[in-house]
């Protein structure tokens, strides 16, 4: 989270607010004290789901904003799921991430409006995890044999998972299927 988007919080908020931006080491935030909410921003190569959901574990009184250039519905819903109070898109302004530091730290929750409505919309994966599993190894271009090696699978399930996330996607191929399930943050 930008330290310029933390501009509009009063000075009396400085208590309210803590960053974790590698991570949890040794049981507490980067920052080295227990903080009770954390912002989290790991695009870079991290995922920011997997860090809500071990600070859930470690510390089950913080609350989490997950802010967030993969704003799409399946990352919401996993976000949500995992513990996250709150998610919003990299892009929002500072007066919102304000408001929505101050929504959380008040115990409410604060969801970009626009990512809430198309997480509603979207409904939820009609993949199963294996089939997801499959779709995410195929998304760099693999082929069967590869992604059966990598997935410990025969070069014949795979054909049948990605067959069955093609016919369940409505699309016409695996890159299709990959491209769908993608954009709707299903892999």
């Amino acid at each position: 989270m930008p330290d310029a988007a933390l501009g509009p919080l009063r000075p009396t908020d400085d208590d309210a607010r803590a960053q974790a931006r590698d991570g949890v080491v040794d049981g507490q935030p980067v920052g080295g004290r227990p903080a009770d909410h954390v912002g989290v921003g790991r695009d870079h190569g991290g995922d920011a789901v997997a860090v809500v959901e071990q600070l859930a574990g470690l510390l089950p009184g913080c609350a989490c904003i997950l802010v967030t250039s993969h704003g799409r519905p399946g990352h919401l819903k996993r976000a949500l799921a995992a513990g996250a109070r709150g998610f919003l898109p990299k892009t929002t302004s500072a007066s919102t991430l304000a408001e929505a530091i101050r929504t959380v730290h008040a115990g409410g929750r604060h969801v970009d409006p626009q990512l809430a409505t198309e997480a509603i919309t979207a409904g939820d994966s009609p993949l199963t995890p294996r089939e997801a599993d499959v779709l995410e190894l195929a998304a760099d271009g693999a082929s069967v044999e590869e992604i059966a090696q990598r997935a410990s699978l025969s070069s014949g399930t795979v054909r049948n998972y990605l067959s069955s996330a093609v016919g369940k996607l409505g699309v016409s191929n695996r890159h299709e299927a990959c491209a769908v399930a993608r954009r709707m943050g299903w892999i």
